[in-house]
């Protein structure tokens, strides 16, 4: 069963940083693009980051590119977000996700999905 378990979530101030991880488990993830999104309340879901598995290709959503970093670690099944520079915006609960196709940043193309981890940036 492929999983995706997201962690690193918490409380920050205004200018802060936080590391979330995303542990992937079940299957290789040999020509998926490793995203993340991001739900704040009363929001639609957004694409923020992603990454693939084989090149280690990036893209960013305007809204976090110079702050927000994505990674991944192959020999670890494992995928990150560095967030500096955090702002009480960026408020949402983050969500792991993996798919094949294209675009990145379109929900419909995502094939699993991690259950999401909250980040709260406050002022």
């Amino acid at each position: 069963q492929t999983q995706l378990v997201e962690s690193g979530g918490g409380l920050v101030e205004t200018g802060g940083s936080l590391r979330l991880s995303c542990a992937t488990s079940g299957r290789t993830f040999t020509n998926y693009a490793m995203r993340w999104f991001r739900q704040a309340p009363g929001k639609q879901r957004e694409f923020v980051a992603a990454v693939t598995w084989n090149l280690g290709t990036t893209m960013y959503a305007d809204s976090v590119k110079g702050r927000f970093t994505i990674s991944r670690d192959r020999a670890n099944n494992a995928v990150y977000l560095d967030m500096n520079d955090l702002k009480p915006e960026d408020t949402a609960t983050y969500f792991c996700a993996a798919g094949t196709q294209s675009p990145w940043s379109v929900e419909r193309t995502v094939r699993f999905w991690g259950q999401g981890t909250q980040v709260t940036v406050s002022s």
